[in-house]
Parts: structure tokens; C-alpha cells; sequence
């Protein structure tokens, strides 16, 4: 933290230009936003192309790649934002949860930079920076609409490659406090997503496989089913996932009608083919294939959907707000709304931009730590499994 002059002099700063750094993963990202909610810029360099000739992200080439993008990426934010580094009051950066070697490379530009520039330093939640994604977007609307923003506590989840959790989150006094309600106890909702379209012969990331192939399928053709998972107790009950259960019930419908021929000449086909289109591979996958996984999605935001609702009857939230990449899927926006709608709840989504990794939501983040003098020091390190609330 900083001393107490320096909190004094930056707390309730107008303007609040915000350099975001994000890098958690597999995307290297800078953005500049002012005041929490105007995005000025937000680059972001994908690796993706990269680690899908793997089937996955490979730590030591992320963080390779990363020290390559950092400073272009940060340079083309402040260009595209029209300022000068001198311009910022505060740079922000993810310091986990994460890949450890990716988030240092973040965290030492960050440091680095704030320290050059004499601009305080801000350390930022990853998971935080995804419902904040949401929050700037809500808050943005509300304010040109002269709508007022909703009491009492926001039911969050946060569904990702790598996580999957609900929290219920309340700002009090400026600042931000989260609960965690639910979280998944084996595979997150997007790795399992990930995982099924490996088994099927389908690219990386698989999820917006899935998710555009499912729609040509008959989405009850094979039921699922999750078991209940009840870790609390009856004054604090537990919302959890688990989604590793599906994923083996998968591999066991695949071994049981001899699907594993048809998916290796699947996945052989596709190899062949550079940036394939969903022209390419519907010609590879017959119906019982996409009955498979138009199923396989519509259980799992079956059950995001059932305990986010449990959670929000539970504790009376009247608000959710849904984020991370998962949260870019067509069917769980759809169907949340749907749902929402009936049950007389608001529900708020990213934009496409915001939904995967990005550095403008670690900008709007960090933008309640401004205002409160909440500063991290030169000691700050990178922290993989970093937890929220």
C-alpha cells in the first residue's frame, strides 16, 4: 500500500484515466478506460491460433508470447485512446488467479511502468475484472437511460475456461465486497466444453464449436443428468457445479456406439483444412453426432442455470449479472433471459468484446481501488490461485 499522502491525493480523483494490463492466460491485453465505464481503447493480441495446434494452452509458449506483445499492445492502447502515458492517473494490471509465468509478465511491465511514470500501482482480481466487464456495461446503460442502479446484492456468476463461480457481490461505501456462493469441485464449465469437442474431433477453443453445431442438433435426444452436490448446510447451503460427470458420460456414449472411427477421420479431415468454417465441418458430423451436441449443451446451461436461480431465490437477489467466455454462448444468453424474464429478475451480459479475457475490465476494476487510495507496492507478485471473496 501507499503511504497516506498518496492515498489522499488520488482518492475521489475526477476523470480516472485507467491503464488496464491483462495476462493471465493466453491473451495479451491492454485498454484504457475512464471513470470505470468509458472504454477508450482495448487490444488484445490472441495466441489462440497458436495453442490450438496443441488442443490447449502450453504455459512457456503463453508467457513467451506475452514478453513479444506487452509493449506494442500497450503502445496501440494509448494511441487508439488519443493520450500520453504521462496522461494516466493509475495502471492496473491482473495478479491472478492465472498462469504463473504469464501473470509475472504482466505484473513487471506494470510495475515497471507505473514506477517511470509516478503513477500508483494497482493490483486487480481476474475474476473480479470479469463481473466488473458487466458491471461498466450496466452502469454505462443505467446512466443514459437515467435509470437507477438496483439495491441489495448482484448475483454473480462468472463462467469461464477456468472458472466457474457465483458470488454474490454488494458496493458499500465505494467499495466492492463478494461472497462465494458456488463454484465447480472438478472441471470448469468452458474446459469441459474444451474437453468434449477434443473428444469429438472438433478445434480449439470448442466451445464456440459447440455452440454454433448445436443448433443443428436435437437437443433432448440423449439425457443428461447432474448429481446434486450439497457441501453446506441448511443456513448456509452451497451452490456448487460439477461438470466432469457429463464430460465421462460423453467418452461412454462415444465407446458405446462405436462413434471413435467416425471422430479420428473427423479430426483427420479438419487437420487438412486451414481456419475451417462451420461449412467445413457440418459435412463431417452426422445427426446422431450433432444430437450429441446440441444434448451435451443444453444440459450444461441447464444446470448453470438451475443453481444460479436456486442461488438467487435463496438469498433474494434480484440482479445477475453473467460473465467470462462461456458467457458468449448463444443458448445460455437465451435461455437465462428467458428465464429471468419469468421470474421477474434483471440479467445483464458482456458485450462480445468483454466476455473473453480482455484489459478493459481490469481498467473498470481497479476503477473503485482509485478512488479509495487502494494501491499495491513494489513487492507485488503474481498470485495463480488467487481467490475472490
Amino acid at each position: 500500500m501507499q503511504d497516506a499522502d498518496a492515498q489522499h491525493s488520488f482518492a475521489h480523483k475526477p476523470g480516472g484515466l485507467i491503464l488496464g494490463i491483462e495476462s493471465s492466460c493466453d491473451e495479451t491485453a491492454a485498454a484504457v478506460v475512464r471513470g470505470g465505464s468509458e472504454v477508450l481503447s482495448n487490444v488484445v493480441a490472441s495466441q489462440m491460433e497458436m495453442h490450438a495446434l496443441y488442443g490447449g494452452v502450453v504455459p512457456e509458449l503463453a508467457s513467451r508470447e506475452h514478453l513479444r506483445n506487452v509493449v506494442p499492445v500497450v503502445r496501440e492502447a494509448l494511441r487508439q485512446a488519443g493520450i500520453r502515458g504521462q496522461e494516466l492517473d493509475a495502471v492496473a494490471v491482473t495478479s491472478g488467479p492465472g498462469l504463473a509465468g504469464a501473470l509475472l509478465v504482466g505484473i513487471s511491465f506494470a510495475k515497471a511502468y507505473a514506477f517511470g511514470l509516478g503513477k500508483p500501482l494497482i493490483a486487480v482480481n481476474h475474476l473480479e475484472g470479469h463481473i466488473h466487464a458487466v458491471l461498466m456495461q450496466r452502469d454505462s446503460e443505467s446512466a443514459s437511460q437515467q435509470v437507477s442502479e438496483s439495491a441489495g446484492s448482484i448475483l454473480a456468476l462468472v463462467v469461464s475456461g477456468g472458472h466457474t463461480h457465483l458470488y454474490l457481490a454488494q458496493q458499500q461505501s465505494g467499495a466492492w465486497s463478494y461472497r462465494n456462493v458456488g463454484r465447480t469441485v472438478d472441471d470448469a464449465a468452458g474446459e469441459a466444453y474444451d474437453k468434449v469437442a477434443k473428444l469429438l474431433g472438433l478445434g480449439y477453443p470448442g466451445g464456440p464449436w459447440i455452440d454454433r453445431l448445436s443448433a443443428h442438433g436435437n437437443a433432448t435426444a440423449v439425457p443428461f443428468r447432474f448429481i446434486e452436490i450439497n457441501r453446506g448446510t441448511a443456513d448456509e447451503p452451497s451452490f456448487d457445479f460439477s461438470f466432469s460427470g457429463i464430460k465421462t458420460g460423453m467418452l461412454r456414449y462415444v465407446e458405446a456406439h462405436g462413434m471413435k472411427p467416425t471422430i479420428e477421420a473427423r479430426r483427420a479431415a479438419l487437420a487438412q483444412i486451414d481456419n475451417p468454417t462451420l461449412d467445413d465441418v457440418l459435412p463431417l458430423l452426422d445427426g446422431p453426432t450433432l444430437d450429441l451436441i446440441a444434448s451435451f449443451q443444453h444440459a450444461v446451461v441447464g444446470n448453470l442455470i438451475r443453481q444460479t436461480m436456486s442461488a438467487a431465490t435463496h438469498f433474494d437477489a434480484r440482479e445477475i449479472v453473467i460473465s467470462g467466455g462461456v458467457a458468449a454462448n448463444r443458448e445460455l444468453r437465451a435461455r437465462f433471459a428467458a428465464v429471468a424474464t419469468e421470474r421477474g429478475l434483471s440479467v445483464h451480459f458482456p458485450a462480445a468484446a468483454l466476455s473473453t479475457d480482455n484489459a478493459a475490465m481490469i481498467a473498470a476494476a481497479a476503477w473503485p481501488l482509485l478512488r479509495l487510495g487502494n494501491f499495491a507496492d513494489a513487492a507485488l507478485n503474481a498470485e495463480p490461485r488467487l481467490r475472490l471473496g
